[in-house]
Protein backbone atom coordinates (compact mmCIF):
# COMPACT_ATOMS: atom_id res chain seq x y z
CA UNK A 1 0.00 0.00 0.00
CA UNK A 2 3.05 2.21 0.85
CA UNK A 3 4.35 1.58 -2.49
CA UNK A 4 1.41 2.47 -4.55
CA UNK A 5 0.60 5.59 -2.38
CA UNK A 6 4.74 6.33 -3.11
CA UNK A 7 4.35 5.86 -7.19
CA UNK A 8 1.51 7.62 -7.33
CA UNK A 9 2.60 10.87 -5.54
CA UNK A 10 5.98 10.33 -7.86
CA UNK A 11 3.71 10.47 -10.96
CA UNK A 12 1.19 13.82 -9.60
CA UNK A 13 4.41 15.31 -8.71
CA UNK A 14 6.44 14.71 -12.25
CA UNK A 15 2.93 15.12 -13.89
CA UNK A 16 2.66 19.02 -12.52
CA UNK A 17 6.45 19.61 -13.73
CA UNK A 18 5.74 18.37 -16.92
CA UNK A 19 3.21 20.55 -17.71
CA UNK A 20 4.34 23.81 -16.03
CA UNK A 21 7.52 22.80 -18.17
CA UNK A 22 5.52 22.56 -21.26
CA UNK A 23 3.18 25.53 -20.59
CA UNK A 24 5.94 28.10 -19.32
CA UNK A 25 8.31 26.67 -22.91
CA UNK A 26 9.07 29.42 -25.47
CA UNK A 27 7.71 26.62 -27.74
CA UNK A 28 4.31 26.96 -26.46
CA UNK A 29 1.67 28.97 -28.20
CA UNK A 30 1.08 32.38 -26.88
CA UNK A 31 -2.30 33.13 -25.60
CA UNK A 32 -4.02 36.34 -26.54
CA UNK A 33 -7.54 37.62 -26.09
CA UNK A 34 -9.24 39.69 -29.15
CA UNK A 35 -11.84 42.12 -28.01
CA UNK A 36 -13.97 42.47 -30.84
CA UNK A 37 -17.43 44.12 -31.10
CA UNK A 38 -17.98 43.67 -27.20
CA UNK A 39 -16.95 40.07 -27.73
CA UNK A 40 -13.64 38.16 -26.62
CA UNK A 41 -12.10 35.77 -28.52
CA UNK A 42 -9.27 33.52 -27.20
CA UNK A 43 -6.46 32.74 -29.69
CA UNK A 44 -3.12 30.85 -29.48
CA UNK A 45 -0.66 32.39 -31.69
CA UNK A 46 2.28 29.65 -32.68
CA UNK A 47 6.17 29.86 -31.36
CA UNK A 48 7.50 27.07 -33.05
CA UNK A 49 7.54 25.80 -36.92
CA UNK A 50 8.81 23.56 -39.10
CA UNK A 51 10.00 23.96 -42.39
CA UNK A 52 7.33 24.99 -44.10
CA UNK A 53 5.45 28.46 -44.24
CA UNK A 54 4.32 28.71 -40.70
CA UNK A 55 -0.09 29.64 -40.76
CA UNK A 56 -1.50 31.94 -38.14
CA UNK A 57 -5.19 31.06 -37.92
CA UNK A 58 -7.63 32.95 -36.40
CA UNK A 59 -10.23 30.91 -35.32
CA UNK A 60 -13.69 31.86 -34.13
CA UNK A 61 -13.00 35.72 -35.44
CA UNK A 62 -16.15 36.78 -37.64
CA UNK A 63 -15.95 36.88 -41.60
CA UNK A 64 -16.51 40.83 -41.58
CA UNK A 65 -13.18 41.69 -39.28
CA UNK A 66 -10.28 43.17 -41.07
CA UNK A 67 -7.45 41.55 -39.68
CA UNK A 68 -2.98 41.99 -40.91
CA UNK A 69 -0.23 40.00 -39.94
CA UNK A 70 2.95 42.13 -39.36
CA UNK A 71 6.44 39.90 -39.24
CA UNK A 72 10.11 40.72 -39.37
CA UNK A 73 13.62 38.97 -38.88
CA UNK A 74 14.48 38.28 -35.10
CA UNK A 75 17.05 39.79 -34.06
CA UNK A 76 17.15 42.41 -36.53
CA UNK A 77 15.67 46.04 -36.50
CA UNK A 78 14.48 45.45 -39.88
CA UNK A 79 10.82 47.04 -41.05
CA UNK A 80 8.14 44.60 -40.29
CA UNK A 81 6.22 43.17 -43.68
CA UNK A 82 2.23 43.76 -43.35
CA UNK A 83 0.04 40.78 -45.13
CA UNK A 84 -3.57 40.95 -45.05
CA UNK A 85 -5.30 37.47 -43.12
CA UNK A 86 -7.42 35.78 -46.11
CA UNK A 87 -10.55 34.29 -45.06
CA UNK A 88 -10.04 30.44 -46.18
CA UNK A 89 -11.42 27.16 -44.89
CA UNK A 90 -14.21 29.08 -42.42
CA UNK A 91 -11.54 31.29 -40.81
CA UNK A 92 -8.99 33.87 -41.28
CA UNK A 93 -5.28 32.77 -41.91
CA UNK A 94 -1.94 34.28 -42.95
CA UNK A 95 1.32 33.19 -43.39
CA UNK A 96 5.14 33.31 -41.53
CA UNK A 97 7.61 32.77 -44.20
CA UNK A 98 9.85 29.64 -43.69
CA UNK A 99 12.66 30.75 -42.27
CA UNK A 100 15.78 28.55 -41.90
CA UNK A 101 16.89 25.91 -38.86
CA UNK A 102 17.05 27.87 -35.95
CA UNK A 103 15.90 31.30 -37.78
CA UNK A 104 13.29 33.14 -35.72
CA UNK A 105 10.81 35.42 -36.77
CA UNK A 106 9.36 38.43 -34.44
CA UNK A 107 5.40 39.28 -35.45
CA UNK A 108 2.31 40.19 -34.18
CA UNK A 109 -1.56 40.88 -35.56
CA UNK A 110 -3.87 43.67 -35.91
CA UNK A 111 -7.73 42.91 -35.72
CA UNK A 112 -10.17 46.09 -35.97
CA UNK A 113 -7.29 48.13 -35.86
CA UNK A 114 -6.06 46.91 -32.36
CA UNK A 115 -2.07 45.19 -32.61
CA UNK A 116 -1.68 41.72 -30.01
CA UNK A 117 -0.15 40.89 -28.17
CA UNK A 118 -0.04 44.73 -26.68
CA UNK A 119 3.12 43.93 -24.32
CA UNK A 120 5.71 42.88 -27.27
CA UNK A 121 5.55 40.73 -30.34
CA UNK A 122 5.81 36.62 -30.63
CA UNK A 123 8.79 35.61 -31.58
CA UNK A 124 8.48 31.95 -33.54
CA UNK A 125 11.83 29.32 -34.11
CA UNK A 126 11.47 27.25 -37.20
CA UNK A 127 13.74 23.90 -37.11
CA UNK A 128 13.29 20.55 -38.97
CA UNK A 129 11.01 17.89 -38.45
CA UNK A 130 11.97 15.42 -35.89
CA UNK A 131 11.10 11.86 -36.23
CA UNK A 132 9.22 10.16 -33.99
CA UNK A 133 11.15 7.11 -33.34
CA UNK A 134 13.56 9.63 -31.84
CA UNK A 135 11.29 12.13 -30.29
CA UNK A 136 8.51 9.91 -28.49
CA UNK A 137 11.74 7.95 -26.20
CA UNK A 138 13.31 10.75 -25.70
CA UNK A 139 10.48 12.32 -24.16
CA UNK A 140 9.78 8.92 -22.43
CA UNK A 141 12.58 9.10 -20.97
CA UNK A 142 13.31 11.95 -19.77
CA UNK A 143 10.12 12.21 -18.33
CA UNK A 144 10.58 8.10 -16.71
CA UNK A 145 13.93 9.63 -14.99
CA UNK A 146 12.54 12.43 -13.59
CA UNK A 147 9.36 10.14 -12.16
CA UNK A 148 11.90 7.33 -10.74
CA UNK A 149 13.98 10.07 -9.12
CA UNK A 150 11.02 11.56 -7.60
CA UNK A 151 10.30 7.71 -6.70
CA UNK A 152 13.73 7.42 -4.91
CA UNK A 153 13.82 10.77 -3.15
CA UNK A 154 10.79 9.09 -1.48
CA UNK A 155 12.39 6.07 -0.85
CA UNK A 156 14.99 7.88 1.22
CA UNK A 157 13.30 9.94 3.22
CA UNK A 158 11.39 7.31 4.31
CA UNK A 159 13.91 5.34 4.86
CA UNK A 160 13.81 2.38 2.60
CA UNK A 161 16.38 0.43 0.10
CA UNK A 162 16.91 3.26 -2.68
CA UNK A 163 20.06 1.63 -4.22
CA UNK A 164 17.96 0.00 -7.21
CA UNK A 165 15.61 2.92 -7.97
CA UNK A 166 18.97 5.20 -8.04
CA UNK A 167 20.56 2.97 -10.79
CA UNK A 168 17.53 2.70 -13.05
CA UNK A 169 17.37 6.53 -12.64
CA UNK A 170 20.86 7.53 -13.21
CA UNK A 171 20.01 4.44 -16.15
CA UNK A 172 17.14 6.19 -17.66
CA UNK A 173 18.44 9.65 -17.44
CA UNK A 174 21.74 8.79 -19.74
CA UNK A 175 19.84 7.01 -21.92
CA UNK A 176 17.28 9.34 -22.44
CA UNK A 177 19.48 12.57 -22.28
CA UNK A 178 22.48 11.80 -24.10
CA UNK A 179 21.65 9.16 -26.46
CA UNK A 180 18.04 10.45 -27.62
CA UNK A 181 18.43 13.66 -27.12
CA UNK A 182 21.58 14.72 -29.20
CA UNK A 183 19.75 12.72 -32.05
CA UNK A 184 16.82 14.80 -31.32
CA UNK A 185 18.73 18.00 -31.41
CA UNK A 186 21.17 16.64 -34.55
CA UNK A 187 17.57 15.99 -36.37
CA UNK A 188 15.97 19.43 -35.25
CA UNK A 189 18.82 22.03 -36.03
CA UNK A 190 22.05 19.78 -36.73
CA UNK A 191 24.62 20.04 -34.17
CA UNK A 192 24.89 16.82 -32.01
CA UNK A 193 25.12 18.80 -28.54
CA UNK A 194 24.61 22.84 -27.80
CA UNK A 195 25.29 23.05 -24.32
CA UNK A 196 28.75 22.89 -22.06
CA UNK A 197 31.55 23.93 -23.47
CA UNK A 198 29.95 23.93 -26.90
CA UNK A 199 27.00 26.62 -26.24
CA UNK A 200 24.64 27.92 -23.67
CA UNK A 201 21.68 25.77 -24.54
CA UNK A 202 20.04 25.76 -21.11
CA UNK A 203 18.29 22.06 -22.24
CA UNK A 204 21.67 20.21 -22.87
CA UNK A 205 23.18 21.97 -19.30
CA UNK A 206 20.79 21.11 -17.45
CA UNK A 207 20.67 17.65 -18.60
CA UNK A 208 24.52 17.85 -18.15
CA UNK A 209 24.09 19.18 -14.80
CA UNK A 210 21.25 16.58 -13.33
CA UNK A 211 23.48 13.67 -14.20
CA UNK A 212 26.94 14.99 -12.83
CA UNK A 213 24.68 14.98 -9.23
CA UNK A 214 23.40 11.75 -10.20
CA UNK A 215 26.48 10.54 -10.66
CA UNK A 216 28.20 11.67 -7.82
CA UNK A 217 25.16 10.04 -6.02
CA UNK A 218 25.86 6.82 -7.68
CA UNK A 219 29.58 7.10 -6.94
CA UNK A 220 29.17 7.57 -3.53
CA UNK A 221 26.47 4.75 -2.85
CA UNK A 222 28.48 2.88 0.05
CA UNK A 223 28.89 6.48 2.00
CA UNK A 224 26.89 6.99 4.99
CA UNK A 225 26.12 10.27 4.30
CA UNK A 226 24.74 9.31 0.32
CA UNK A 227 21.41 9.89 1.16
CA UNK A 228 22.18 13.49 1.38
CA UNK A 229 23.60 13.69 -2.13
CA UNK A 230 20.70 11.68 -3.25
CA UNK A 231 18.22 13.81 -2.12
CA UNK A 232 20.56 17.06 -3.10
CA UNK A 233 20.34 15.41 -6.29
CA UNK A 234 16.54 14.71 -6.80
CA UNK A 235 15.87 18.26 -5.62
CA UNK A 236 18.10 19.78 -8.23
CA UNK A 237 16.81 17.61 -10.82
CA UNK A 238 13.26 19.24 -10.13
CA UNK A 239 14.51 22.77 -9.84
CA UNK A 240 16.41 22.75 -13.26
CA UNK A 241 13.56 20.61 -14.87
CA UNK A 242 11.10 23.44 -13.76
CA UNK A 243 13.62 25.50 -16.48
CA UNK A 244 11.04 25.90 -19.50
CA UNK A 245 12.53 23.80 -22.45
CA UNK A 246 14.23 25.37 -25.16
CA UNK A 247 15.46 27.95 -23.30
CA UNK A 248 18.55 29.63 -24.76
CA UNK A 249 18.76 27.25 -27.77
CA UNK A 250 19.85 27.12 -31.43
CA UNK A 251 19.38 30.46 -33.36
CA UNK A 252 19.92 31.43 -37.03
CA UNK A 253 22.65 34.62 -37.07
CA UNK A 254 21.06 36.40 -39.89
CA UNK A 255 23.95 38.56 -39.94
CA UNK A 256 26.28 35.76 -41.10
CA UNK A 257 24.01 33.55 -41.98
CA UNK A 258 25.26 30.88 -39.43
CA UNK A 259 23.91 28.76 -36.85
CA UNK A 260 24.49 30.13 -33.57
CA UNK A 261 24.33 28.09 -29.98
CA UNK A 262 25.96 30.39 -27.60
CA UNK A 263 23.90 34.01 -26.20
Amino acid sequence: MKKFFYWFLAVVITLVLSVYQRMTGPTHPKSVTIELNGDNYKLKLPRSGVQHDEMVTLQGIPSDAKAQLHYRRYPTSNEYTTTDFRWEDGSWQAALPVQPVAGKLQYYITVAGKDYPSDEPVVIRFRNDVPASILIPHILLMFAAMLFAVYTFLLVITKKKYSKWLKITVATLFVGGFIFGPFVQHAAFGPWWTGFPYGTDLTDNKTLLSFLFFAAALVTLKWKYNKWVVGLAVLLMIVIFSIPHSTYGSEYDYTTQQLSTEK
